[in-house]
Parts: C-alpha cells; structure tokens; sequence
C-alpha cells in the first residue's frame, strides 16, 4: 500500500473510532487527531510531488502513481491512484477545511458524535475521488461525497433545511445519472481494456461522433455540481441551510468536484468535442459569472450573498477551462484552490455571527466591529480577498484567469471574456456594502453589546484559513508551478487531437 490510500484509509479509522467513542470528549479527540494527521499528510504530499517533478523528465506526464488494485476483473475496474499537480493542491485545500473545519463544528450540537460520522464520510469521498485515476473508482468517491449532504443538511441544518436537503439531493442526483451513462459510454467506445483516464486518453480510440453525444452529458453532469447555470439553484439553498463546517467543505471542497470532473474527464478523454461544444458552454459559464455577481447584490442574508458569490466563482473556474490555454487552466485550478480557502473561511466567520446575533439578515445587523472585532476582521479579510485585492489568494487566481482567457483568443472569446470581467466590479460594489452595513454602522440592536467574539476554537478555524488566503496570495508560485507542469500535458494532448479531428 502506497501512502496516497493513507487519504482513504486515515478518514475509515476515523469512522471506526467516532463509532466507538463514548461521550463529547472522545468525538473531539478522533476528529482533532484524524484531521491533524490528514493535513500533515497532504503537506507531505506537496513536498513529496514537488521533490519527485523536479526529476521527471520535461516531457513524462508528471504524476505520482500509487495503488492498482483489481476490484472487479469482467469489467476491468481498479483501485487504481495517481495525483499530479492539480490533485495535490487540491487534496490539500480539502485537508486544510476538514481541520479548520472540526474546530469550526467544536460546540456542534446535538449528535455531535452522529453528525461527525457524516462529515468524515463526505470528507472519505472527497480525498478517495481527487486521488483516483480509475473511471468507476472516481464515481464511486463521487457518489460516497454527495449522499451524506442530505442527512448534514436536513438533521443539522437550518431554515428551510428538509427542501433545500431534497432540492441538493434530487439536483445532484440527476447530474449523477447523466455521468454513470457517459462514464459507461467512454469505457465501451474506447475499446480500453482498463477503466485507467491515462490509459483511455492515451488510446484516444472514442469515434468523434460519440464524442459529440457524450462530452456535453458528462459535463453537464459535473456541471450540475460546479453551480453551472442554468443547473445551479440548489447551490444557495443548499449553501444557506448547511450547518458551518459543511457550508465551508460544500462551497470549499465539494464543488471543485465539478471543475475537476469536466477537466480531468470530459476534457481529457474526449478533446474533439471540446471545439464544438465549447462555444455553448461558454455562454452558459459567462452567465454564470456575471448572474451569480448581480444576483448576490440583491441578496439580504449573509449565506445567500456568499452562495451567489459562490455560483460566479465557480462558474469562473468553468469558464476558464473551456478557454484550453494554459494560463487560464492554471488560473481556474488556483481559483479552485482560492476560492475554497475564501469561501470556507466566509461560511466559517458568518456561521460564528449568526450564532451570536441569531440573524443573517442584513439589514439587522449593524456595529459588529465595536462588540466581535476578532470576527469581524475575519470577515473584512474574506471579503477582500473575494474582490481580488492583490495580495490575498483571489487577485492571483483572476490575474491568471483573464489574462489567460484573452490571450490568442478569437473575438467571440475576448467578449466572453470582457463580460466576465465586469463581475469583478459587481462583486466589489456587493462586498463594501455588506461591510460597511455590517459591521461600521452604529450598533443596530442594544442586545449586540453582550455578544462575545471568538472562541479558542473558533479563532484556530478563522486564523488558519486568514494564513491560507494571504499565504496563497503573497507567495502563490509554488502552486502555479506544480499547477502549470500537470496542465501543460493535458494542453498538449487536447491541442494534439483537436488538430488530427480538424483535418
């Protein structure tokens, strides 16, 4: 057993003893140890693969392969596991959530042993589906990820939780049915003797016409998760009605899933579909972009204002992908990477006022920086590093992203692009409004004076993701390199076959 099934094996253990444990205390101390030991394997990971590509030679895909085992000889299906560059980074943005994520959850009440069970079994299905090269395998992870949203949300939630737990459920279910028939249709029309994504690409023996039938099925199901419009609308609900710490892995970690999926999947194994469908999908993202911005605006309750947010953010990394170059490929993976941490700390900071004040709603909050300081400049911190200010994890991945989408692009691309750009000033004029209403106004209720601010344990959760966001943003090379050395192979192959499917 290679270490990379440690990240399945480490949160199984954690189930195991979260089943045993006997009272609060014990919970607590699973979770902390389980989630301790998953991120310092992660940063060894990143040490690892940075020390391994150095080696490689500059035209071997560069991927650290792990285990391949059979699980199901008939149709050829493995526990097989490989990460590259973009799967390092982001199985440690998912590590860095379930840690500050648990301190998050510290005072979770009631079924705190119950609800953590659920969280670990999302968390198994995260790790399991971003270290996974094998077809089914990855389904699978995929599959153990989305099932236990329901209970979190509808059990732990709150507001509307039992539709908004059925909408997610029902929505994400569907996106599902449309992947296992084209993930099905890819292993059949291959002609592979292995369900392995580098070996299928490899072959690349999928006919064009296929191609053209399955590649919009197989992104539109992962799109359902990465809030592409129009399939996004039980993103805010589901946002909004999640319990703290499964906002911040929903927004944080699980819809990368959908980005991830489209590339790795859709794009990698079907390239000559990609010029005929990228136009369509295109439109669909920029909406998504500047829908997702303008709707926020209007928005009144903290979790719908970053849910919205969360729709153009991810809607940005879609759209990115779809350019195919490699600096706006390599912004989309950091825009995951950074929008993960922003967001996750967002959710983790609103989650903490709401439970003090007992609303969200804007327009009943006022004065917060006087009574909870502490947590009020995690919130400025958020916000400013949703809005792209340099210095902060988000101007790196926009930068990327914009300048990569405009370069050697056509005119239909550039205005893609132009249009896309004005959510940047949309989500500015949304930010300074919720932050100026919120927190600098005069004290809105009388009551707000005998808040307290953070706890020990909140402000671990608030501290470790405010040292991600400016840690990414102020020395962001070490992720773009490793970024840059997986997408560069991927771009030659997609350029490769695009170009044999034109002639």
């Amino acid at each position: 057993m290679t270490y990379l099934t440690l990240f399945v094996v480490i949160p199984v253990l954690m189930l195991l003893g979260l089943w045993l444990a006997k009272n609060d205390n014990q919970v607590r101390g699973v979770m902390v140890t389980g989630a301790t030991a998953l991120l310092g394997l992660s940063v060894y990971l990143v040490f690892d693969f940075i020390g391994t590509r150095e080696v490689l030679p500059a035209d071997q895909y560069p991927m650290i392969l792990g285990d391949s085992i059979t699980w199901f000889e008939p149709l050829h299906i493995k526990f097989a596991t490989g990460v590259d560059g973009i799967s390092v980074v982001m199985i440690l943005l998912s590590a860095i959530i379930v840690f500050t994520g648990t301190f998050a959850s510290w005072q979770m009440q009631p079924m705190k042993k119950e609800y953590f069970l659920w969280f670990v079994l999302l968390s198994t299905g995260v790790f399991g589906f971003f270290i996974s090269i094998d077809l089914f395998t990855m389904f699978m992870f995929y599959e153990v990820a989305l099932i236990p949203m329901y209970l979190l949300i509808g059990v732990w939630g709150s507001g509307a939780k039992e539709y908004a737990a059925m909408k997610l459920t029902l929505m994400l279910m569907g996106g599902s049915a449309l992947l296992i028939i084209g993930i099905l249709a890819i292993f059949f029309y291959s002609g592979a003797q292995t369900m392995n994504i580098i070996e299928i690409a490899n072959l690349h023996n999928i006919p064009v016409d296929i191609q053209n039938i399955f590649f919009p099925i197989i992104f539109i199901g992962f799109g359902v998760l990465g809030a592409l419009f129009p399939f996004h609308t039980w993103s805010p609900d589901g946002h909004a009605s999640a319990p703290t710490a499964v906002s911040m892995l929903h927004a944080g970690v699980l819809m990368k899933l959908g980005g991830y999926g489209c590339f790795r999947i859709a794009m990698y194994l079907m390239p000559d579909a990609l010029d005929v469908w990228a136009p369509v999908f295109l439109v669909l993202t920029t909406i998504s972009v500047v829908y997702g911005a303008l709707s926020a605006c209007v928005q009144t309750d903290l979790k719908y204002i970053n849910a919205y947010s969360s729709v153009s953010h991810c809607g940005m990394v879609l759209f990115a992908l779809l350019m195919t170059t490699q600096t706006a490929i390599t912004g989309a993976v950091l825009q995951m990477l950074s929008h993960g941490l922003m967001t996750a700390l967002f959710f983790a900071v609103i989650g903490m006022i709401y439970h003090r004040a007992g609303t969200r709603d804007v327009r009943y909050l006022g004065g917060l920086m006087q009574v909870v300081p502490f947590l009020s400049v995690g919130y400025v911190i958020a916000g400013l590093a949703n809005l792209g200010l340099p210095g902060f994890s988000g101007f790196v991945a926009e930068m990327n992203i914009f300048v990569g989408s405009f370069e050697n692009a056509d005119t239909f691309r550039r205005t893609c692009t132009i249009i896309a750009c004005t959510s940047i000033v949309i989500t500015a004029v949304y930010i300074l409004r919720v932050v100026g209403k919120i927190l600098f106004e005069k004290v809105a209720n009388p009551k707000f004076f005998d808040l307290h601010d953070a706890t020990w344990d909140e402000r671990v959760a608030v501290i470790g993701l405010i040292a991600c966001v400016a840690g990414l943003g102020l020395a962001p090379l070490w992720a773009q390199n490793i970024i840059n050395d997986a997408v560069a192979p991927i771009i030659r192959h997609i350029g490769e076959y695009a170009t044999l499917a034109s002639i």
